[in-house]
């Protein structure tokens, strides 16, 4: 499901949209990015790229109102470079889909949320009810975060 792109090449598989299991989101989904950061930056008519470990998410920031989809692997769970590319195009103010896709685990989708992911594409599938558990483990934060979650020192200065 997701492949890094190969050696000489720019181009990746992407996720496919059938392979979306979680998505909190009401618009059209957008299809697979099939193009690395790279790619995107070199073509006028790309709308959704794939994000690697290691790529800058800040070289997209120019380019933020034509990208419909921002695809993020997750080659490893351990890996989170993902977060920082997530949080990066949401506090510039991207507001299309941000799919979190490959090594994906139920533990992590809280954390992915906070950061600003709104679609979810793990490798192996996620019990919905384990999700939706992870999801609303906690209901009180402590500090601000892309989801604009109101913080606890928010709720006591009321």
């Amino acid at each position: 499901m997701t492949e890094s792109p190969a050696p000489g090449t720019d181009t990746v598989a992407g996720v496919s949209p059938d392979d979306v299991q979680f998505r909190f989101r009401e618009d059209e989904m957008a299809d697979h990015a099939q193009v690395t950061v790279d790619a995107f930056l070199e073509q006028a008519d790309a709308a959704a790229v794939r994000i690697e470990p290691g790529d800058d998410a800040r070289a997209l920031i120019p380019h933020l109102e034509r990208l419909k989809l921002a695809e993020v692997n997750f080659p490893a769970f351990g890996d989170g470079r993902g977060y920082s590319s997530a949080r990066i195009l949401r506090e510039a103010g991207y507001a299309g889909e941000l799919r979190a896709v490959g090594d994906v685990l139920v533990d992590q989708l809280g954390y992915m949320r906070r950061c600003g992911f709104d679609s979810f594409a793990p490798d192996a599938p996620i019990a919905a009810s384990d999700a939706e558990a992870a999801l609303a483990r906690w209901p009180h934060v402590y500090q601000n975060a892309a989801d604009a979650r109101r913080t606890i020192p928010e709720a006591r200065h009321e």
